[in-house]
């Protein structure tokens, strides 16, 4: 036995420790008599009685018990308080939260135990450690009462624990989740009777299960669950994001939605869905609605007996979406607002408005200046049909004034001249082709391969049953003079931009393969297929192009038009994101020269329009190397960070920062991209930022960076007559009064500016920004890839491809016709379009309104609203 040896101390030690706790009890009891002493009458008693609760929940009596836990699960219901604050009850039983766990674990099962489950579920919302979940544990040994009558608070909070519980879950293969899936479909029931839709989607998102959410919608929430998930998609990854808008369709098909539900199977490119649209609805009314929308998303479908049974009906119904009567409702809009008058160039430059300089230089390169104003005065009055330069009577059998504007162009300046007919006649067939015939006949080869091209513009967007383009255009394919093919075969991949003819095909390919053809005709042959079969990932039709890109000799390769026949390939997969990835991988067996833009070109069609931000990090993480001079690859990175990030305003804004960078640290090839990017991210819709950053480029010492610039400030005012803009091209025009290839393209810029005297937008994305047109975009994409060499292509001799903006011009018009598609004018407000996805109640969808009679013209961003009117 051993004995202490300094038993003093040790007892002065442990007398000394006891001398200090007693006070640290007493200090204890005293903040909570303090506390208590601050609680008012009421909350003491209700303490007190909770605390009563807490102490006979664990009596020896069930009696006993359940009236204990009767009365906790009262007080908890029942209480309220502020949204900033505890519940009381939660308050005062925080203190009992350990106790409580403890006594639970010696229960044996019965009612009792999933009385006080329930209650630590609850408790557990302001109590549990992060990452334990018991709110969760102990609900799902409660009871399966009604989960909403503890709160939304709480609800929330549980399907917050369940999302990470089947992540856990998911991730160790432990799929027995039955019961985890009686709660979800008690929480969505709860959400979607309490106007929480939103997070109802989301939870279902979470636990990978949205096929409940067809099950939960009814007529009081179905728009605003679609409306959130229509939104969301654009913000998921695939294949998430195609699972969403499916799940919307049918939702929309459910209840009978049949406009909203044909927009998204658009957007899912399903025709099949389509097809159901059209047998599922029984109104021809409606249908004909569908009508107008498929023809304004440029779908090339063909009605059967089974979508329209009547024969009549079918016609008319045809017709409209073969967009036979857009040229009618333009005219309409325009006699409405009366701007038939035509206009000339000398109306758009306003030379009158500028100092004295720049009318002295109006004689400077006299054929390009002529040049300008045909493109100025075909962009201007586009589809109106009548102008001052080519549509003036003849005054005898020679043509009269027409052709001797023709003729005060030079070689390749009278195939644009002669085109420019075309773009004037837009839409209208019949007619355009009727004027246009008489070119024909000419002996000047410039001139028959304009007029060829004029034929493609006049059908473009159009499709007439008799194929009158192909008809005209065939015969000239294989024509000996190069320039007369290249016209013919513009022209047809503008007539049959989308429609994936199989005639067309037989018709390029060889082209393609032959040996002997000039480079500029297997360009142009490459571009036209890449249009016909836009976004189809044809195989035919690519191994067609790959064989040829690998049969250019190596001086080729540097060429700017063999950079075209890539673009081609391109446009195959336009928007059809991994589906690229196999011919990515043979591009990368091209020749060095061509490898890297082939693959920047393949993987910026693939993914634009998609948001995909890894890619945007790609295209970005490209750009930030410093390369050797004679690297071409960077332009289209460039304009692939604009194509991907075009598809929703938050990435579009953050582009645009990127974009700001790339300007500061790029080299010159990057900084001659970011212009034309800029364009793309905000065609027709000029916003001010972008606006000041293009007018500070248009003044760069690189003339290249310069032109892009103009071209671009023209783009982004396209079709909007915006008196800034307009202003600025004034001022350079001016500036640059001595420099013809300057001025060129500040006359260029103002036509675009002011293109359909302000009727027409070249914006891809419509139905509210949620569709975007293929064919629109794949027009824009060609252009600016010319852009990135202008001088070779639209300063050169092909200054043709400013045609392929036709594609993309849609008349910016809100239309409404009666039962016998005649023109009808309803009042609606037009006015700024407001997100509401997810806000609670029943929010405006529009700001700052004024009301019109239709037809109207909308702007970037503008929205129509109408009670009466159902998805315009």
């Amino acid at each position: 036995m051993t004995t202490d040896p300094n038993p003093k101390k040790s007892n002065g030690e442990n007398s000394e420790q006891s001398t200090q706790k007693a006070p640290l009890k007493d200090s204890n009891k005293k903040k909570d008599e303090k506390k208590d002493e601050d609680l008012s009458d009421e909350d003491l008693a209700l303490k007190q009685q909770l605390e009563l609760c807490v102490e006979r929940a664990q009596d020896v009596e069930p009696g006993v018990q359940k009236l204990a836990l009767e009365s906790m699960r009262q007080e908890i219901r029942t209480s309220t308080s502020s949204m900033t604050s505890v519940p009381k009850p939660l308050k005062f039983l925080r203190p009992h939260y350990g106790t409580l766990k403890t006594y639970i674990e010696t229960m044996e099962d019965s009612e009792l135990k999933k009385y006080l489950a329930d209650i630590l579920s609850v408790l557990a919302l302001t109590m549990s450690v992060e990452g334990e979940r018991e709110s969760l544990k102990y609900r799902l040994l409660g009871s399966e009462g009604d989960i909403g009558s503890w709160g939304h608070e709480y609800v929330r909070n549980l399907a917050g624990e369940i999302s990470q519980e089947y992540a856990e879950k998911q991730d160790s293969e432990d799929l027995q989740m039955d019961e985890l899936m009686e709660l979800v479909q008690q929480i969505v029931t709860f959400h979607m009777k309490h106007n929480a839709e939103p997070e109802a989607v989301d939870l279902l998102m979470e636990v990978e299960d949205l096929d409940l959410l067809v099950e939960h919608v009814d007529t009081t929430n179905y728009k605003r669950t679609c409306h959130y998930l229509t939104s969301s998609a654009s913000y998921l990854s695939g294949p998430d994001d195609l699972l969403v808008l499916d799940i919307a369709y049918r939702i929309y098909l459910k209840f009978k939605e049949y406009p909203s539900a044909l927009r998204i199977a658009l957007s899912l490119n399903k025709l099949k869905y389509v097809k159901q649209m059209f047998t599922s609805c029984e109104d021809i009314q409606l249908k004909k609605q569908f009508c107008y929308i498929l023809a304004r998303h440029g779908v090339d479908f063909m009605l059967d007996d089974d979508m329209v049974a009547d024969d009549d009906d079918r016609e008319a119904c045809q017709d409209i979406i073969n967009n036979l009567k857009l040229t009618e409702g333009y005219l309409n809009l325009a006699r409405d607002i009366e701007v038939m008058e035509p206009k000339s160039p000398e109306d758009i430059y306003k030379v009158h408005l500028i100092d004295g300089r720049a009318s002295a230089g109006a004689n400077v390169d006299s054929a390009r200046q002529n040049l300008a104003s045909t493109f100025v005065n075909a962009f201007v009055n586009a589809g109106f049909g009548q102008d001052n330069l080519m549509t003036v009577p003849s005054d005898s059998s020679s043509g009269g004034s027409t052709g001797s504007w023709l003729f005060k162009n030079k070689e390749h300046g009278k195939a644009s001249a002669a085109a420019s007919l075309g773009m004037i006649l837009s839409w209208d067939v019949d007619n355009g082709l009727a004027q246009l015939d008489k070119y024909f006949h000419s002996s000047d080869n410039h001139v028959i391969a304009g007029a060829l091209l004029g034929v493609g513009i006049v059908n473009c967007s159009v499709n007439h049953d008799c194929d009158p383009a192909l008809a005209v255009l065939s015969d000239y394919i294989n024509n000996e003079d190069p320039t007369i093919r290249i016209g013919a075969i513009m022209g047809l991949g503008l007539a049959y931009a989308g429609t994936q003819n199989d005639q067309i095909q037989q018709k390029l390919i060889p082209i393609l393969w032959d040996t002997k053809a000039p480079l500029d005709v297997i360009a142009f042959a490459g571009i036209s297929l890449g249009l016909v079969f836009v976004g189809s990932c044809n195989d035919d039709v690519a191994q067609s192009i790959i064989l040829a890109l690998m049969e250019r000799s190596e001086a080729e390769l540097g060429e700017p038009l063999t950079r075209l026949l890539s673009l081609g390939l391109g446009l195959l997969y336009l928007g059809k994101q991994e589906r690229v990835e196999a011919t990515a991988e043979v591009s990368k067996t091209f020749h060095e020269k061509i490898r890297k833009y082939c693959n920047m070109i393949l993987l910026s069609c693939a993914y634009a329009g998609t948001g995909n931000v890894l890619k945007v990090q790609h295209f970005l993480g490209k750009c930030s190397q410093h390369l050797e001079k004679g690297e071409t690859h960077q332009g289209p990175a460039v304009l692939g960070i604009a194509m991907v990030a075009m598809s929703e305003e938050l990435g579009l804004d953050m582009s645009i920062r990127s974009l700001e960078h790339l300007l500061q640290y790029g080299e010159q090839n990057i900084r001659r991209a970011v212009p034309l990017a800029l364009g793309l991210l905000c065609i027709s819709n000029p916003k001010v930022n972008v606006m000041d950053t293009l007018s500070r480029l248009s003044h760069d010492t690189d003339s290249e960076v310069a032109m892009a610039a103009t071209i671009s400030l023209g783009l982004i005012g396209a079709g909007t007559n915006n008196a800034r803009i307009a202003g600025m091209l004034r001022n350079l025009s001016s500036y640059y009064y001595k420099e013809a290839s300057l001025l060129f393209c500040v006359r260029i810029a103002q036509g675009v500016v002011h293109m359909g005297k302000g009727l027409l937008t070249l914006a891809p994305y419509h139905s509210e920004r949620f569709l975007l047109s293929p064919t629109a975009l794949a027009g824009l994409v060609v252009l600016l890839h010319a852009c990135l060499d202008m001088k070779s292509l639209i300063l050169g001799k092909y200054h043709y491809v400013l045609y392929y903006l036709s594609l993309a011009m849609k008349p910016r018009m809100l239309m409404t016709v009666d039962e016998n598609q005649k023109p009808l004018s309803v009042p609606v407000r037009v006015g700024q379009a407001v997100d509401v996805v997810g806000q609670a109640g029943r929010p405006k969808t529009i700001t700052g309104f004024q009301t019109h009679l239709t037809p109207v013209l909308l702007a970037a961003g503008t929205f129509p609203f109408h009670p009466f009117l159902k998805d315009l």
